[in-house]
């Protein structure tokens, strides 16, 4: 069967890339653009509770794609959430608000990905936020995502002590975290509004947005593979066999959606994809540099006469360099959250310290294990894999030890749980990472963009995929590595800007 509504530009997933590729494309009343969600479409204002309250994350959303990680080098399989809903991971994440480094775009440039300094991403970060914080020069105020630049007043009183404590150990304040120095402890700037995490369902796809003559979004639509004649990409074929025509298909399904179903549709190493007699249309090393935060957690138990409330769940972090960083990078996060089993604790009640490592050197890789799009891939992060991310990781982990033990966040404390007492030296400590260890939940590169010359990228600066005509992917997976930073804000200035170049 085939659906052919002549549609010129067809989008797979209408996530944080999705959404806003939807939306600005559609801005031409000329072009025709079809969305495709594998998850349920809800009105802006309609989203139900669990989904729109930024208390809960992932799997808690109940929209959740119900990924598990390989075992890998920690030896402990992950639960790796990622929404399966309009707005997808934006509809699920902690809803912070934080742009990548200068230092990871100045990275990407020295592996010859040209295009992409900070400077030239800067108007794609601008047109993408509502905010009040900030200098003119590096904000924008009128963009569909609202970012408040939270304050002491808007974090909980947990959270106020650890940045009390921060800057009690010499950790130096920070009033903008996507401002010129953003090195220090602060509250998080948070595209959260009256306690409803915006995801990019709201604050792109809105009313007037879906009600255009010349965008349709289809919900609960789950694709299969890419269309291809030769190697010409004419639409996609569905789950349910239906083909679906388009002059051109961007995939934004992503870091594991994307790769995949370039996988299955014979875009991938023809080692791999011969293994599944699946056929080749070009031989491309999709998921073969799969990255993502590695996240520790460092917790607990609290008197339950001191700690306060127990809200906004995430509020305050850290961020700052290891030893090892190189300069201008900042590679470990310690955020303060109230995201903790309060059945763990002693005392009835406990707060983590969650420790990640930004700027790892570890790769995994995203693999098939069968043809059948209803089968998830294989994915392994292969966190602490490098012995460097190992120290690091360490490394943080004794600097939120060392907060965790000052005034006045020590005075709430009854008990450090984990890694505990016990944990005097570092291989004490690694041990616990490697038992306990967590994922921050930002997958990227399983198509990582670069040069044409480049064997180890996928696709281009603007996403189309090599050796393939009438294929983009535009999502995380095209990020040539992880950024130093929650990833959403990075994934939405990359899709507006491309968006505005093609």
């Amino acid at each position: 069967m085939t659906s052919d509504n002549r549609i010129d530009t067809l989008v797979v997933g209408g996530g944080s890339a999705g959404a806003v590729l939807a939306t600005r494309l559609s801005e031409n009343p000329t072009r025709r653009v079809l969305l495709l969600e594998a998850g349920p479409e809800y009105a802006p204002d309609a989203y139900p509770a669990d989904v729109a309250s930024s208390s809960n994350l992932g799997a808690m959303t109940g929209h959740d794609w119900g990924y598990t990680t390989e075992p890998g080098y920690i030896g402990h399989a992950i639960a790796a959430y990622r929404g399966k809903v309009l707005g997808g991971s934006s509809a699920v994440n902690g809803s912070v608000a934080i742009r990548a480094l200068p230092s990871d775009f100045a990275r990407w440039a020295g592996r010859g990905l040209k295009g992409w300094s900070y400077d030239e991403l800067l108007p794609a970060f601008k047109a993408l936020e509502s905010t009040a914080a900030g200098d003119d020069a590096l904000h924008g105020r009128t963009g569909p995502l609202p970012i408040q630049q939270w304050g002491r007043d808007d974090i909980s009183p947990m959270q106020r002590a650890f940045v009390d404590a921060a800057l009690a150990v010499g950790i130096k304040p920070v009033d903008d975290f996507n401002g010129p120095d953003p090195e220090g402890v602060g509250p998080y700037p948070m595209n959260v509004r009256d306690g409803v995490r915006i995801n990019t369902g709201m604050a792109y796809l809105t009313d007037s947005v879906r009600a255009r003559a010349n965008l349709e979004i289809r919900s609960e639509v789950l694709v299969d593979r890419v269309l291809f004649e030769g190697r010409t990409a004419k639409g996609v074929v569905l789950a349910d066999g239906t083909e679906v025509l388009a002059g051109e298909v961007i995939l934004s399904a992503g870091a594991y959606g994307s790769a995949a179903i370039l996988l299955r549709s014979g875009v991938g190493p023809a080692d791999d994809l011969g293994a599944l007699d699946i056929p080749v249309v070009a031989d491309l090393p999709v998921g073969l540099r799969l990255q993502d935060h590695p996240f520790y957690y460092n917790a607990y138990a609290a008197d339950p006469a001191k700690i306060g409330e127990g809200t906004p769940v995430i509020g305050a972090k850290t961020w700052t360099a290891s030893s090892e960083a190189a300069e201008g990078e900042l590679d470990l996060h310690i955020t303060a959250t109230h995201l903790f089993d309060n059945s763990n604790s002693p005392t009835g009640v406990g707060f983590v310290l969650a420790v990640a490592l930004v700027h790892p050197a570890s790769q995994g890789t995203l693999t098939l294990v069968s043809r059948d799009p209803a089968v998830a891939p294989r994915i392994d992060l292969n966190f602490l894999a490098e012995p460097s991310d190992r120290r690091r990781l360490v490394e943080g982990i004794k600097l939120a030890r060392r907060i965790g033990a000052t005034a006045p966040l020590s005075d709430l404390i009854t008990q450090e749980l984990n890694p505990g007492a016990d944990a005097t030296d570092d291989e004490a400590i690694l041990q616990s990472a490697l038992a306990t260890l967590d994922t921050y939940h930002h997958p990227v590169a399983t198509a990582p963009m670069g040069a044409d010359e480049d064997p180890t990228t996928v696709t281009d600066r603007l996403g189309a995929v090599h050796g393939t005509e009438g294929l983009r992917v535009v999502d995380a997976s095209i990020l040539p590595d992880v950024p130093s930073a929650a990833t959403h804000l990075t994934v939405l200035a990359a899709a507006e800007h491309i968006a505005r170049q093609i």
